[in-house]
């Protein structure tokens, strides 16, 4: 089978590229014949990554959307390939397009519940151009064949909103390596720890996304002073690239008691040994389509508190696994955090029991076989 693989750039920070560096070594040991088409210029994305697992990448940068809509009909009709996939906004609004135009069956994923009340009410977006985005995104939907959904809760949502059938949408999440991820041990915690200059009893909370408003950052910097009120000399490490809501969150670390006790690390490559070093990992999230971040925390092993949205419990499953809590509280949010901090014994047991479902539920072995099933189902519909 051979899958060109269209998506918006192959840059490190966003889950839906990392999704995709993760599974192409397993897709091209399964059998398939992988070409990535990106449509953004990514300096330091995961093009070598994607080499070494055996994929053929091609950068699709044009001005204009008609000029990039008409070089990937090209490379549609130039490579020839069985199946066109094709994942965030700009790439399956031109992907489907050229796709169908090359009479060639195209998939896409449902990465997010994009479109709901919760985006019109986002700081600095555009109502009408949410509308008008979601207009174009269903008209180039009727013409896909299928579609991949991180969640049950992405599948439900966009199934109204993009006006398809439900029986049209397989469940997949993403997946990641157990051996990549790693496990928290006391060489790796203190390794990491001395790194950041981190004493070994030092309470450190991490939060690990970019800094926009879907990812509620703000939230937990609201929330920090009051868990330092009950934890003194906790320290809150925040991981992830700038965006829209850095001045805000630059001005709330300002507010905090001790400079000290909120540290912006950028992005990071080692984001999994933060994991390790830290006590309670946070996801304050105000909607998501999967929590690719709490999956992974799951994964290492380190306690979770996170926003108690759809696609999160969906991941999480209940508080035997994690703290949930409603998004937008940071008072909870700071009970939450304190509790996970002051009773180590309770939040080792919800540890063991969330590992348990990520290797249940998360291996990259394991969603890898059900794309490639998804993809098998896809070419036999009609």
């Amino acid at each position: 089978m051979h899958v060109l693989y269209v998506i918006d750039s192959l840059n490190r920070v966003g889950g839906a590229e990392q999704g995709l560096a993760a599974m192409a070594p397993g897709l091209v040991r399964s059998g398939i014949t992988l070409d990535v088409a990106y449509l953004k210029p990514s300096d330091d994305g995961f093009q070598p990554e994607l080499a070494v697992a055996g994929a053929t990448v091609f950068g699709v940068h044009h001005p204009g959307r008609g000029r990039t809509a008409a070089a990937l009909h090209a490379l549609v009709r130039e490579r020839g390939p069985d199946l066109v996939h094709t994942t965030l906004y700009e790439a399956d609004v031109l992907g489907r397009s050229a796709a169908l135009a090359a009479r060639t069956p195209v998939v896409s994923s449902l990465v997010n519940s994009a479109y709901g009340p919760e985006h019109l009410q986002a700081r600095g977006l555009n109502p009408w151009k949410v509308r008008a985005a979601q207009a174009v995104d269903a008209a180039t939907a009727q013409g896909t064949r299928r579609f991949h959904a991180l969640t049950r809760h992405v599948a439900r949502a966009m199934t109204t909103r993009l006006r398809i059938s439900p029986r049209r949408i397989d469940v997949v999440p993403r997946g990641r390596d157990p051996e990549l991820l790693g496990t928290v041990t006391p060489e790796r915690r203190a390794k990491v720890r001395a790194d950041l200059e981190l004493a070994e009893d030092v309470p450190v909370v991490l939060a690990a996304a970019r800094q926009q408003y879907q990812k509620g950052l703000d939230v937990l910097l609201a929330a920090w002073p009051l868990v330092r009120r009950e934890v003194p000399g906790a320290v809150l490490l925040l991981a992830g690239s700038p965006g829209a809501e850095t001045p805000r969150l630059r001005a709330l670390a300002a507010d905090v008691d001790d400079p000290a006790a909120v540290r912006f690390l950028g992005p990071r490559g080692d984001v999994f040994d933060l994991m390790a070093a830290a006590d309670a990992f946070a996801v304050p999230s105000r909607w998501e389509g999967l929590g690719s971040a709490a999956m992974e925390a799951m994964g290492v092993g380190v306690p979770l508190v996170c926003s108690d949205v759809p696609a999160l419990r969906e991941t999480v499953r209940s508080e035997d696994y994690a703290l949930l809590v409603p998004p937008e509280q940071p008072v909870e949010l700071a009970a939450a955090l304190t509790r996970v901090l002051t009773d180590r014994q309770e939040a080792a047991v919800r540890v063991r029991a969330a590992r348990a479902r990520f290797l249940t539920s998360f291996t990259l072995h394991q969603v890898t076989a059900q794309m490639v099933e998804f993809y098998e189902r896809s070419l036999g519909a009609r």
